[in-house]
């Protein structure tokens, strides 16, 4: 059997989806942000943001907080401490596959 590459079995597959990955960074910025503004920002629809999102929070890498603001609900999200941690080792993993894959090219 073939050898893994260094660093490849510390991705998180929980940020293979671009709009998680994407949410996870932008909230990384910020204390907290709206539902609409990652919409926005990750130029996403309502369902499919809304299906990422929630396995955010199922894997406990976001927090959501519901409210109502002039009698409209609000969605607002932040990354919990598990998602920042599971985010840099993440990043770190890809740095690592990157100085790998980067060498072997160079040969």
């Amino acid at each position: 059997m073939a050898e893994s590459l260094p660093g490849l079995e510390n991705l998180d597959p929980l940020f293979q989806h671009k709009l998680r990955l994407g949410a996870c960074v932008l909230l990384s910025t910020a204390k907290e942000i709206s539902f609409a503004n990652l919409k926005r920002n990750l130029e996403s629809t309502d369902g499919n943001l809304g299906a990422q999102m929630r396995k955010l929070e199922e894997g406990g890498y976001v927090l959501s907080r519901k409210q109502f603001v002039e009698r409209k609900p609000i969605t607002t999200y932040s990354l919990t401490d598990k998602g920042y941690t599971a985010m840099e080792r993440h990043l770190e993993a890809l740095k690592e596959l990157m100085s790998v894959t980067h060498k072997s090219v160079r040969k």
